[in-house]
């Protein structure tokens, strides 16, 4: 399988822009990636250009030692840029290979631990404002069967929030909780918000709405503060989403400074490196729950993970997406019971749609996540696309 094509595509998603890739081999196959890095897609076109003619004309068939060489070869190793290109180089490839077999990715991986994972919902909240308008969604996205909603009710808050944001914010937690009652999971993002000592006093705040997890409260570069949150934290710590490499989860996991690890098989390196660092975590007991807000090839790739990682513990899903999603690719997901169902397909399961990505062209999207606006994460046309 002598790969001869590398082809890249950016797609306008109205929150991002997705990064799809395509590798073509000799015999014509084809097989699908995905590198979408938020606010930071050219740099990924740019790397994964950087590294096109060492892809071209090698053996799809060697994925290990392709990956090894171009991460040797790129001499500035690790960081989002590089690991994002290389995630999608090495979803391709597993795709390719198990394409070749006609068996799913999850095969290559060790096959099945479970038939369906749970899911919980993120985006479910788009144009919400008032506590009351959180409930409603809420209480909608429950009766969809989802069995956990996650949001980021800070609003503008960095490093530390006034007391006026705090209560809002507790006032949003607090009208959820009352709203889908207390067996539906609550999980609270910070988006690497607070200092330790702001973060410590929130989760006071949140513990008696008896809260799943609280997500990336500190800036990610710092593992002392996130390690001191944790140790004064009454809620479980979950980290990770921008963590790059197995180095870095290693030090996060070996130091007792999360409860659940976040890695996105977009960033990290793709399938096989969140095998490796979900087998570090499971060293030290603590359950794996993927970043993945993505796009439908990291969607089933992260699904390909949950069917054969023993300490998967939960997916995370957009709850709608533009209406145009359907159209990009032949994308195929069930929901049942509360639950994602393990595709069943050969490869990754997804095959892409090139023709359709021509009328979404790159859009330059800003960060909200500081600045009040996050909850406009989909457009007024949003729809459910499973």
């Amino acid at each position: 399988m002598k790969i001869t094509e590398l082809r890249v595509h950016v797609v306008d998603v109205y929150r991002t822009n997705l990064v799809l890739v395509e590798l073509q081999v000799d015999d014509g196959s084809v097989g699908v990636g995905e590198a979408t890095l938020e606010y930071k897609e050219q740099a990924v076109v740019g790397a994964l250009n950087d590294i096109r003619d060492a892809v071209v004309g090698s053996d799809a068939r060697n994925v290990t030692r392709l990956l090894e060489e171009l991460y040797r070869g790129s001499y500035w190793r690790t960081g989002p840029v590089l690991n994002s290109a290389l995630s999608a180089i090495e979803m391709c490839l597993m795709d390719l290979n198990a394409r070749s077999l006609d068996v799913p990715v999850h095969r290559l991986l060790g096959g099945t631990v479970r038939d369906g994972v749970q899911a919980y919902a993120n985006g479910w909240f788009a144009g919400a404002r008032t506590p009351d308008d959180f409930a409603r969604a809420a209480v909608a996205t429950v009766a969809r069967g989802f069995q956990g909603l996650k949001l980021d009710p800070f609003g503008s808050a960095y490093l530390t929030i006034d007391h006026a944001a705090l209560d809002r914010a507790v006032s949003v937690l607090g009208a959820v909780r009352d709203a889908v009652g207390p067996s539906i999971d609550v999980l609270v993002e910070a988006h690497g918000r607070f200092s330790p000592t702001t973060a410590v006093a929130i989760a006071r705040e949140i513990a008696p709405l008896h809260i799943f997890w609280f997500e990336e409260p500190c800036p990610p570069e710092n593992v002392d503060a996130l390690l001191e949150v944790r140790r004064r934290s009454e809620v479980p710590i979950a980290a990770g989403e921008r963590i790059f490499d197995r180095h870095a989860f290693s030090e996060i996991l070996r130091r007792g400074a999360v409860d659940y690890i976040q890695p996105d098989v977009s960033h990290v390196g793709g399938l096989s490196e969140v095998r490796r660092i979900a087998d570090l975590a499971a060293m030290h007991y603590v359950a794996i729950a993927p970043h993945n807000p993505s796009g439908p090839v990291a969607t089933a790739a992260t699904m390909h993970l949950a069917a054969a990682l023993p300490n998967f513990r939960y997916l995370e899903i957009m709850a709608t997406d533009v209406p145009w999603r359907r159209t990009l690719t032949d994308e195929e997901l069930v929901f049942d019971g509360g639950q994602m169902l393990i595709p069943t397909r050969p490869g990754l399961g997804v095959t892409l749609r090139p023709d359709a990505f021509g009328a979404h062209p790159y859009v330059p999207h800003p960060l909200r996540h500081y600045d009040d606006t996050l909850t406009d994460i989909r457009p007024v046309d949003a729809v459910r696309y499973f």
